[in-house]
Protein backbone atom coordinates (compact mmCIF):
# COMPACT_ATOMS: atom_id res chain seq x y z
CA UNK A 1 0.00 0.00 0.00
CA UNK A 2 1.53 3.38 -0.99
CA UNK A 3 2.45 5.80 1.79
CA UNK A 4 0.11 8.64 2.63
CA UNK A 5 2.12 11.89 2.40
CA UNK A 6 1.14 15.20 4.00
CA UNK A 7 3.05 18.14 2.53
CA UNK A 8 0.86 21.08 3.57
CA UNK A 9 0.23 20.47 7.23
CA UNK A 10 -2.71 18.67 8.80
CA UNK A 11 -5.24 21.51 9.18
CA UNK A 12 -4.50 21.82 12.91
CA UNK A 13 -2.51 25.06 12.93
CA UNK A 14 -4.92 26.81 15.29
CA UNK A 15 -5.06 23.79 17.58
CA UNK A 16 -1.31 23.88 18.27
CA UNK A 17 -0.75 27.65 18.15
CA UNK A 18 -1.03 28.00 21.92
CA UNK A 19 1.46 25.20 22.59
CA UNK A 20 3.95 26.71 20.14
CA UNK A 21 3.65 30.16 21.71
CA UNK A 22 4.08 28.72 25.19
CA UNK A 23 7.15 26.76 24.11
CA UNK A 24 8.97 29.35 21.99
CA UNK A 25 7.53 32.86 22.42
CA UNK A 26 9.39 35.57 24.37
CA UNK A 27 7.72 38.70 25.70
CA UNK A 28 11.07 40.43 26.21
CA UNK A 29 12.04 39.82 22.58
CA UNK A 30 8.77 41.30 21.37
CA UNK A 31 9.37 44.35 23.55
CA UNK A 32 12.90 44.80 22.19
CA UNK A 33 11.63 44.61 18.61
CA UNK A 34 9.11 47.34 19.42
CA UNK A 35 11.89 49.51 20.84
CA UNK A 36 14.02 49.64 17.69
CA UNK A 37 15.72 46.30 18.45
CA UNK A 38 17.57 47.84 21.39
CA UNK A 39 17.51 46.86 25.07
CA UNK A 40 19.00 48.85 27.94
CA UNK A 41 19.39 47.92 31.59
CA UNK A 42 21.90 49.74 33.80
CA UNK A 43 25.32 49.66 32.16
CA UNK A 44 24.18 47.09 29.58
CA UNK A 45 22.98 47.87 26.07
CA UNK A 46 22.01 45.03 23.74
CA UNK A 47 21.49 45.58 20.02
CA UNK A 48 19.50 42.79 18.43
CA UNK A 49 19.93 42.02 14.73
CA UNK A 50 16.83 43.00 12.75
CA UNK A 51 16.53 39.51 11.28
CA UNK A 52 17.27 36.60 13.58
CA UNK A 53 15.89 33.34 14.90
CA UNK A 54 13.28 31.04 13.39
CA UNK A 55 12.96 31.41 9.63
CA UNK A 56 9.77 30.53 7.80
CA UNK A 57 10.95 27.04 6.88
CA UNK A 58 11.96 26.17 10.44
CA UNK A 59 8.79 27.65 11.91
CA UNK A 60 6.74 25.59 9.44
CA UNK A 61 8.63 22.37 10.22
CA UNK A 62 8.16 22.72 13.98
CA UNK A 63 4.51 23.66 13.48
CA UNK A 64 3.95 20.52 11.37
CA UNK A 65 5.61 18.35 14.02
CA UNK A 66 3.25 19.67 16.69
CA UNK A 67 0.29 19.20 14.34
CA UNK A 68 1.39 15.62 13.73
CA UNK A 69 1.45 14.78 17.43
CA UNK A 70 -1.99 16.36 17.79
CA UNK A 71 -3.43 14.51 14.78
CA UNK A 72 -2.05 11.07 15.73
CA UNK A 73 -2.12 10.93 19.55
CA UNK A 74 -2.39 7.12 19.66
CA UNK A 75 0.14 6.24 16.97
CA UNK A 76 3.90 5.99 17.07
CA UNK A 77 5.41 9.16 15.60
CA UNK A 78 9.02 9.28 14.43
CA UNK A 79 11.46 11.79 13.00
CA UNK A 80 14.13 10.57 10.59
CA UNK A 81 16.64 12.63 12.60
CA UNK A 82 16.83 16.12 14.06
CA UNK A 83 13.99 18.21 12.63
CA UNK A 84 16.27 21.27 12.79
CA UNK A 85 19.71 21.77 14.27
CA UNK A 86 18.67 22.99 17.70
CA UNK A 87 18.90 20.65 20.72
CA UNK A 88 16.32 22.66 22.71
CA UNK A 89 13.64 22.15 20.04
CA UNK A 90 14.54 18.50 19.44
CA UNK A 91 14.41 17.71 23.16
CA UNK A 92 10.92 19.24 23.38
CA UNK A 93 9.77 16.96 20.57
CA UNK A 94 11.24 13.93 22.36
CA UNK A 95 9.38 15.00 25.49
CA UNK A 96 6.16 14.93 23.43
CA UNK A 97 6.80 11.27 22.64
CA UNK A 98 8.21 11.77 19.14
CA UNK A 99 10.99 9.25 18.59
CA UNK A 100 14.10 9.84 16.48
CA UNK A 101 15.13 7.12 14.06
CA UNK A 102 18.69 8.39 14.43
CA UNK A 103 18.69 7.50 18.14
CA UNK A 104 20.31 4.24 19.36
CA UNK A 105 17.98 1.25 19.24
CA UNK A 106 15.66 2.63 16.56
CA UNK A 107 15.38 0.82 13.24
CA UNK A 108 13.59 1.88 10.05
CA UNK A 109 13.03 -1.76 9.14
CA UNK A 110 10.77 -2.21 12.18
CA UNK A 111 8.32 0.46 10.94
CA UNK A 112 5.00 -0.44 9.34
CA UNK A 113 1.87 1.18 7.93
CA UNK A 114 0.63 2.10 11.42
CA UNK A 115 3.61 4.40 12.02
CA UNK A 116 3.94 8.10 11.24
CA UNK A 117 7.29 9.57 10.16
CA UNK A 118 8.17 13.27 9.94
CA UNK A 119 10.74 14.33 7.35
CA UNK A 120 12.94 17.23 8.56
CA UNK A 121 13.26 20.76 7.20
CA UNK A 122 16.45 19.95 5.27
CA UNK A 123 14.86 16.92 3.61
CA UNK A 124 16.03 13.32 3.26
CA UNK A 125 17.89 11.46 0.57
CA UNK A 126 16.03 9.73 -2.22
CA UNK A 127 17.10 6.34 -0.82
CA UNK A 128 15.80 7.18 2.67
CA UNK A 129 12.45 8.31 1.26
CA UNK A 130 12.11 5.17 -0.83
CA UNK A 131 12.88 3.02 2.21
CA UNK A 132 10.12 4.72 4.21
CA UNK A 133 7.68 4.40 1.33
CA UNK A 134 8.39 0.66 1.17
CA UNK A 135 7.43 0.40 4.85
CA UNK A 136 4.07 2.02 4.04
CA UNK A 137 4.38 4.68 6.77
CA UNK A 138 2.31 7.86 6.83
CA UNK A 139 4.79 10.64 5.97
CA UNK A 140 4.72 14.27 7.06
CA UNK A 141 7.04 16.19 4.75
CA UNK A 142 8.40 19.44 6.27
CA UNK A 143 11.16 19.94 3.68
CA UNK A 144 11.83 23.66 3.32
CA UNK A 145 10.77 25.33 0.08
CA UNK A 146 14.26 26.78 -0.37
CA UNK A 147 15.72 23.28 -0.27
CA UNK A 148 13.12 22.07 -2.77
CA UNK A 149 14.18 24.91 -5.08
CA UNK A 150 17.77 23.69 -4.99
CA UNK A 151 16.60 20.14 -5.75
CA UNK A 152 14.61 21.39 -8.74
CA UNK A 153 17.71 22.96 -10.25
CA UNK A 154 19.93 19.98 -9.50
CA UNK A 155 17.42 17.73 -11.28
CA UNK A 156 17.43 20.18 -14.19
CA UNK A 157 21.22 19.98 -14.35
CA UNK A 158 21.18 16.17 -14.29
CA UNK A 159 18.60 15.93 -17.04
CA UNK A 160 20.60 18.38 -19.17
CA UNK A 161 23.88 16.49 -18.78
CA UNK A 162 25.47 18.96 -16.33
CA UNK A 163 27.43 17.95 -13.23
CA UNK A 164 26.11 19.64 -10.10
CA UNK A 165 28.82 21.49 -8.20
CA UNK A 166 27.36 21.89 -4.71
CA UNK A 167 28.82 24.41 -2.28
CA UNK A 168 28.12 22.69 1.01
CA UNK A 169 29.22 20.35 3.76
CA UNK A 170 29.34 16.78 2.51
CA UNK A 171 28.35 15.45 5.95
CA UNK A 172 25.29 17.72 6.24
CA UNK A 173 21.87 16.10 5.79
CA UNK A 174 20.72 18.76 3.33
CA UNK A 175 23.74 18.39 1.06
CA UNK A 176 23.46 14.60 1.13
CA UNK A 177 19.80 14.87 0.14
CA UNK A 178 20.62 17.32 -2.66
CA UNK A 179 23.40 15.11 -4.00
CA UNK A 180 21.02 12.14 -4.06
CA UNK A 181 18.68 14.10 -6.32
CA UNK A 182 21.44 14.46 -8.91
CA UNK A 183 22.17 10.73 -8.91
CA UNK A 184 18.48 9.78 -9.00
CA UNK A 185 18.07 11.76 -12.22
CA UNK A 186 21.13 10.23 -13.87
CA UNK A 187 23.56 13.04 -13.10
CA UNK A 188 26.90 13.55 -11.38
CA UNK A 189 27.84 15.79 -8.46
CA UNK A 190 30.81 17.09 -6.53
CA UNK A 191 30.65 18.92 -3.19
CA UNK A 192 33.11 21.73 -2.45
CA UNK A 193 33.29 22.97 1.12
CA UNK A 194 35.04 26.30 0.66
CA UNK A 195 37.07 28.51 -1.66
CA UNK A 196 40.16 26.35 -1.19
CA UNK A 197 38.42 23.19 -2.40
CA UNK A 198 36.76 25.14 -5.19
CA UNK A 199 40.22 26.36 -6.18
CA UNK A 200 41.53 22.80 -6.50
CA UNK A 201 38.59 21.89 -8.71
CA UNK A 202 38.99 25.04 -10.82
CA UNK A 203 42.69 24.33 -11.36
CA UNK A 204 41.71 20.93 -12.77
CA UNK A 205 39.13 22.54 -15.05
CA UNK A 206 41.77 24.95 -16.39
CA UNK A 207 44.76 22.67 -16.65
CA UNK A 208 43.74 19.07 -16.14
CA UNK A 209 45.79 17.06 -13.67
CA UNK A 210 46.23 13.84 -11.74
CA UNK A 211 42.87 12.05 -11.64
CA UNK A 212 43.98 9.75 -8.82
CA UNK A 213 45.03 12.68 -6.65
CA UNK A 214 41.73 14.38 -7.40
CA UNK A 215 39.81 11.24 -6.45
CA UNK A 216 41.75 11.01 -3.19
CA UNK A 217 40.84 14.62 -2.37
CA UNK A 218 37.17 14.44 -3.35
CA UNK A 219 36.39 10.71 -3.27
CA UNK A 220 33.83 11.02 -0.46
CA UNK A 221 32.44 14.26 -1.88
CA UNK A 222 31.66 13.14 -5.43
CA UNK A 223 29.22 10.81 -7.13
CA UNK A 224 30.23 7.16 -7.76
CA UNK A 225 32.62 6.78 -10.68
CA UNK A 226 33.31 10.51 -10.85
CA UNK A 227 35.96 11.32 -13.46
CA UNK A 228 37.10 14.97 -13.37
CA UNK A 229 38.44 14.76 -16.92
CA UNK A 230 34.96 13.91 -18.15
CA UNK A 231 32.54 15.21 -15.53
CA UNK A 232 33.78 18.78 -15.16
CA UNK A 233 33.23 19.75 -18.79
CA UNK A 234 29.63 20.89 -18.15
CA UNK A 235 28.73 22.35 -14.74
CA UNK A 236 25.62 23.55 -12.94
CA UNK A 237 26.11 25.44 -9.70
CA UNK A 238 24.08 24.79 -6.54
CA UNK A 239 24.55 25.26 -2.81
CA UNK A 240 23.50 24.12 0.62
CA UNK A 241 21.00 26.82 1.60
CA UNK A 242 22.67 27.62 4.92
CA UNK A 243 26.16 28.36 3.61
CA UNK A 244 27.80 31.78 3.76
CA UNK A 245 26.23 33.77 0.94
CA UNK A 246 29.37 35.72 0.04
CA UNK A 247 31.36 32.50 -0.24
CA UNK A 248 28.73 30.85 -2.47
CA UNK A 249 28.84 33.85 -4.80
CA UNK A 250 32.65 33.84 -4.85
CA UNK A 251 32.74 30.14 -5.67
CA UNK A 252 30.27 30.69 -8.48
CA UNK A 253 32.51 33.33 -9.98
CA UNK A 254 35.58 31.11 -9.54
CA UNK A 255 33.89 28.27 -11.45
CA UNK A 256 32.62 30.58 -14.16
CA UNK A 257 36.10 32.07 -14.68
CA UNK A 258 37.65 28.61 -14.86
CA UNK A 259 35.14 27.51 -17.49
CA UNK A 260 35.81 30.65 -19.55
CA UNK A 261 39.56 30.06 -19.29
CA UNK A 262 39.13 26.48 -20.54
CA UNK A 263 36.40 26.88 -23.15
CA UNK A 264 36.14 30.60 -23.89
CA UNK A 265 33.18 32.95 -23.54
CA UNK A 266 31.56 31.51 -26.65
CA UNK A 267 31.43 28.03 -25.13
CA UNK A 268 30.14 29.16 -21.74
CA UNK A 269 26.43 29.09 -22.55
CA UNK A 270 26.51 25.35 -23.23
CA UNK A 271 28.90 24.46 -20.41
CA UNK A 272 27.95 26.49 -17.32
CA UNK A 273 24.63 27.17 -15.59
CA UNK A 274 23.85 28.90 -12.32
CA UNK A 275 20.50 29.69 -10.76
CA UNK A 276 19.92 31.68 -7.59
CA UNK A 277 19.53 29.04 -4.87
CA UNK A 278 20.68 31.15 -1.93
CA UNK A 279 18.01 30.97 0.78
CA UNK A 280 16.48 34.42 1.33
CA UNK A 281 16.17 33.83 5.08
CA UNK A 282 19.84 32.87 5.36
CA UNK A 283 20.80 35.93 3.34
CA UNK A 284 18.55 38.22 5.39
CA UNK A 285 20.13 37.06 8.66
CA UNK A 286 23.65 37.47 7.31
CA UNK A 287 22.81 40.93 5.92
CA UNK A 288 21.24 41.92 9.24
CA UNK A 289 24.29 41.05 11.29
CA UNK A 290 26.52 42.94 8.85
CA UNK A 291 24.20 45.91 9.24
CA UNK A 292 24.30 45.68 13.03
CA UNK A 293 28.11 45.71 13.05
CA UNK A 294 28.19 48.74 10.74
CA UNK A 295 25.58 50.69 12.67
CA UNK A 296 26.64 50.02 16.26
CA UNK A 297 29.99 50.08 18.07
CA UNK A 298 29.50 46.83 19.97
CA UNK A 299 32.11 45.54 22.39
CA UNK A 300 31.36 41.90 21.63
CA UNK A 301 28.91 39.67 19.74
CA UNK A 302 26.87 36.76 21.01
CA UNK A 303 25.47 34.30 18.47
CA UNK A 304 22.96 31.75 19.77
CA UNK A 305 22.27 28.43 18.07
CA UNK A 306 23.12 24.76 17.88
CA UNK A 307 26.78 23.99 17.32
CA UNK A 308 25.83 21.75 14.38
CA UNK A 309 23.77 24.52 12.79
CA UNK A 310 25.48 25.62 9.59
CA UNK A 311 23.70 28.97 9.29
CA UNK A 312 24.48 29.82 12.94
CA UNK A 313 28.15 28.97 12.48
CA UNK A 314 28.28 31.27 9.46
CA UNK A 315 26.76 34.14 11.43
CA UNK A 316 29.54 33.64 13.97
CA UNK A 317 32.13 33.66 11.17
CA UNK A 318 30.86 37.03 9.94
CA UNK A 319 30.95 38.55 13.44
CA UNK A 320 34.34 37.09 14.40
CA UNK A 321 36.00 38.86 11.49
CA UNK A 322 35.71 42.19 13.34
CA UNK A 323 34.58 41.63 16.95
CA UNK A 324 35.16 39.27 19.87
CA UNK A 325 32.44 36.70 19.20
CA UNK A 326 30.92 33.94 21.30
CA UNK A 327 28.81 31.26 19.62
CA UNK A 328 26.77 29.69 22.42
CA UNK A 329 24.37 26.77 22.17
CA UNK A 330 21.89 28.13 24.72
CA UNK A 331 21.62 30.66 27.60
CA UNK A 332 23.07 28.17 30.09
CA UNK A 333 26.42 28.69 28.37
CA UNK A 334 26.52 32.13 30.03
CA UNK A 335 27.93 30.55 33.17
CA UNK A 336 28.97 33.70 35.04
CA UNK A 337 30.37 37.17 34.54
CA UNK A 338 33.78 35.49 34.33
CA UNK A 339 33.09 32.24 32.47
CA UNK A 340 31.34 31.37 29.21
CA UNK A 341 31.02 28.08 27.33
CA UNK A 342 31.16 28.57 23.58
CA UNK A 343 32.43 27.18 20.29
CA UNK A 344 35.09 29.36 18.68
CA UNK A 345 34.96 29.81 14.91
CA UNK A 346 36.89 27.05 13.17
CA UNK A 347 36.92 24.74 16.20
CA UNK A 348 34.58 21.75 16.47
CA UNK A 349 34.40 21.49 20.25
CA UNK A 350 32.97 23.65 22.99
CA UNK A 351 35.47 25.45 25.20
CA UNK A 352 35.19 27.46 28.42
CA UNK A 353 36.71 30.93 28.41
CA UNK A 354 37.36 33.25 31.33
CA UNK A 355 37.31 37.02 31.56
CA UNK A 356 34.89 37.37 28.68
CA UNK A 357 32.64 40.05 30.18
CA UNK A 358 34.11 43.45 31.14
CA UNK A 359 33.47 43.92 34.85
CA UNK A 360 32.87 47.67 34.91
CA UNK A 361 31.76 50.56 32.75
CA UNK A 362 29.22 50.78 29.95
CA UNK A 363 28.92 47.60 27.90
CA UNK A 364 27.37 47.23 24.45
CA UNK A 365 26.63 43.73 23.16
CA UNK A 366 25.39 42.74 19.72
CA UNK A 367 23.19 39.66 19.61
CA UNK A 368 21.79 37.42 16.89
CA UNK A 369 20.61 33.85 16.57
CA UNK A 370 20.48 31.19 13.92
CA UNK A 371 17.42 30.28 11.89
CA UNK A 372 16.76 27.25 14.10
CA UNK A 373 16.86 29.16 17.40
CA UNK A 374 13.53 30.03 19.03
CA UNK A 375 12.86 33.45 20.57
CA UNK A 376 12.54 32.09 24.10
CA UNK A 377 16.26 31.21 24.10
CA UNK A 378 17.13 34.71 22.91
CA UNK A 379 14.97 36.22 25.64
CA UNK A 380 16.51 33.98 28.29
CA UNK A 381 20.02 34.95 27.17
CA UNK A 382 19.19 38.66 27.45
CA UNK A 383 17.73 38.12 30.93
CA UNK A 384 20.92 36.31 31.99
CA UNK A 385 23.11 39.09 30.58
CA UNK A 386 21.09 41.63 32.56
CA UNK A 387 21.78 39.69 35.75
CA UNK A 388 25.47 39.23 34.99
CA UNK A 389 25.93 42.96 34.28
CA UNK A 390 24.07 44.18 37.37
Amino acid sequence: MPSLIFRKGLDLKHAVAGMLAESYHSAIVERIKAEDFTYRAGRLTVHLAREFGFCYGVDRAVDYAYQTRERFPDRQVFLTGEIIHNPHVNDKLRAMGIRFLSDPGEDVERLDAADVVILPAFGVSVAALQQLERRGCTLIDTTCGSVLNVWKNVRRYAEGGYTSVIHGKVWHEETQATASQAVEYGGKYIVVFDRAEAGVMCDFIRNGGDRDAFAERFGKAASPGFDPSRDLDRIGLANQTTMLMAESLDIGEMVRSAMVARYGEAGLADRYQAFDTICSATQDRQDAVVGLLKQHAVDLMIVIGGYNSSNTANLARICAASRPTYHIADPECLVSADQIRHRPVGIKTEVTSSGWLPSAGPLTIGLTSGASTPDNLVGAAIATLTTLCA
